[in-house]
């Protein structure tokens, strides 16, 4: 027998640790001698992106005798589609679903989903090859046993009309699962993908709006094997490794002995992602975090709101101050990117309550702003309050807010315009200095990015995909207007941005022009690399004249792409000296 499991990804950069997981012990299981010798598992992922069709050909093309999808909010409508798809073609292949999206109200979700067979509900690490035994060996369906033979975690559809439901199964030893990625390094295509990588399990805090707050037992992999473990990756030069664990720092000696490791054993090139709870590092923990080689660390901080009445409806336990030192204090030293989250249509924030909350976010100088919608998922705290506050949300995944007692959908919209701007302008890293350019004459952080929402939404700019100079050219416009007199100056500092991400061939509109400035540019270039010849320079290196009001003279700017920034991508900057100075000219 063959069972398929199936993963629908957001991305093609994504992986699905999950089908990685349930394979991996599957095949484990039955190599010691679980008594389904013959039966195997393969997985398949797709994404989003793919058509319906192709996916649905795909796996019907592989002849599984069971298939399994792996749920999720962004892909649980397509799950839908093609399971109702599949089952009217195999009609006697049977249909299971697992994963957060289907893991609560199962017997509501089967009768949602009637062409689903089963749900694995929680964790399926000891439940799936408990599933597949029966399978194998011909004792499933257990109609006559009853739900007590079914394995944990486990809801079916009896032949007689009603749903069976076992207890949940029981937490696995995180040692217990194997290693997902050596044996699949070189039969998946993973060499360029986000790798996901799971160390703990469980949450200490009961954030409201969270799934990880609903399982307070901690559970951690052993160090000997998560060293092991991140061994491999650094060896095989993954770019990105995503820890999973939530609040990874909730135990601060585990944390800091992995984040030693990883400066310790540092390739170079491995990048890894954590979510922490900012307010937990100490000055141990910044001592070590400042030896960091820059790009080595992605840290993950959830804010969610700077309302006090907020935080305290959705029970997260947060000392703000102690947030905003940690989020200024790993930044210091520009050696860790760290990215900071709000989540707009919490309990009682308002629109002027979200923007001092996102201008409070925004002070802390991230290096990455999300601006996210509350979710309201089964399973979760705010999930059973919703009716009375009352939060309405969208009937359909991804269950995302559409109004609140203090958020109207109009604020929502707005708020929608600010997040958009805030992806161009500030999270991509390429207008640093044109932003700040403009905050003070907008006074807030939050004022500046709504006036550009508006200005986007008001000329029908989020309907068309936009060349890059356009991007620059819209905000000139909207600075025209906004600021009189701004065109000369601004002009120049969008130039500036322009060329740091950059050497571009064409020279934007907007730029000034440099024809005059040609040969002392080739002869500041040459004296300042004489070993390198001037095709390649001119090739890698990009240099701006740019009048100074200060010293009523030009200056020179040499942009760098050879040496970048690890953290924005942008090309290192300096000053171009006169190789023949004042006193000596003529």
């Amino acid at each position: 027998m063959k069972c398929l499991l199936v993963a629908i990804n957001a991305k093609y950069i994504h992986s699905n640790l999950a089908v990685y997981s349930l394979k991996a012990c599957a095949e484990a299981a039955l190599q010691d001698g679980g008594g389904a010798p013959g039966m195997r598992v393969e997985l398949v992922e797709y994404t989003i992106n793919h058509r319906a069709a192709e996916i649905l050909d795909d796996i019907y093309r592989r002849k599984a005798d069971i298939l399994c999808f792996s749920c999720y909010i962004w892909n649980i409508e397509h799950v839908k589609t093609l399971v109702r798809d599949l089952k009217r073609l195999r009609p006697q292949v049977p249909v299971w679903l697992g994963g957060p999206e289907v893991s609560f109200d199962v017997e509501e979700r089967l009768s949602e989903i009637p062409e689903a067979d089963g749900i694995l509900y929680g964790e399926g690490e000891r439940s799936f090859p408990e599933l597949l035994r029966l399978y194998e060996t011909g004792k499933f369906p257990p109609e006559k046993e009853g739900a007590a033979r079914l394995p944990g975690g486990c809801a079916w559809r009896s032949g007689k009309g009603g749903i069976l439901t076992a207890p949940p199964a029981e937490p696995v030893d995180l040692d217990e699962i194997p290693f997902v990625y050596r044996p699949m390094w070189e039969e998946a295509d993973l060499k360029d993908r986000i790798l996901y990588y799971e160390t703990g399990r469980g949450c200490p805090f009961s954030c409201s709006y969270c799934l990880s707050s609903v399982d307070k037992r901690l559970r951690f992999r052993s160090l000997s094997r998560v060293y092991e473990e991140l061994e491999f990756f650094l060896e095989k030069r993954v770019p990105q490794v995503k820890f999973v664990d939530r609040t990874f720092n909730c135990k601060k000696d585990r944390a800091l002995a992995v984040w030693t490791f990883l400066r310790d054993h540092d390739n170079g090139v491995t990048n890894f992602h954590f979510e922490i709870g900012a307010e937990l590092l100490d000055e141990e923990c910044f001592a070590l975090l400042e030896t960091m080689r820059p790009g080595l660390l992605r840290l993950e901080i959830g804010v969610q709101s700077a309302n006090p009445e907020t935080l305290r409806a959705i029970r997260r336990e947060m000392d703000l101050g102690k947030l905003r030192l940690a989020a200024v204090r790993t930044g210091r030293n520009r050696n860790i990117l760290r990215h900071l989250d709000l989540i707009a249509g919490l309990p009682f924030e308002d629109y002027e309550s979200f923007g001092h909350s996102f201008d409070e976010v925004y002070s802390m100088g991230p290096d990455e702003l999300q601006l996210g919608f509350l979710k309201v998922l089964k399973g979760t705290l705010i999930y059973k309050e919703a009716e009375a506050y009352p939060i309405l949300y969208q009937a359909e995944a991804p269950f995302e807010v559409l109004e609140t007692p203090w958020l109207s959908h109009d604020d929502l919209i707005r708020l929608k315009q600010v997040e958009e701007m805030v992806e161009i302008y500030y999270n991509s890293r390429q207008f640093l200095y044109s932003m700040k350019f403009l905050l003070p004459f907008f006074g807030r952080p939050f004022l500046l990015y709504e006036s550009l929402g508006q200005a986007w939404a008001a000329r029908g700019m989020g309907k068309r995909k936009h060349v890059r100079e356009a991007l620059y050219q819209f905000l000139l416009d909207h600075a025209e207007r906004e600021i009189p007199g701004a065109e000369a100056v601004f002009g120049k500092t969008l130039t500036f941005d322009y060329y740091l991400r950059e050497n571009a061939k064409k020279r934007p509109g907007f730029a000034p022009p440099q024809e005059p400035y040609k040969e002392e540019i080739r002869k500041r270039l040459l004296a300042s690399f004489p070993e390198t010849p001037l095709k390649q320079l001119l090739r890698e290196t990009h240099v701006e004249a740019v009048y100074s009001s200060r010293t009523g003279r030009e200056e020179y700017w040499l942009f760098d792409y050879r040496d970048r920034d690890p953290l924005t991508g942008n090309a290192a900057v300096r000053q171009l000296k006169d190789p023949c100075p004042a006193a000596e000219k003529p």
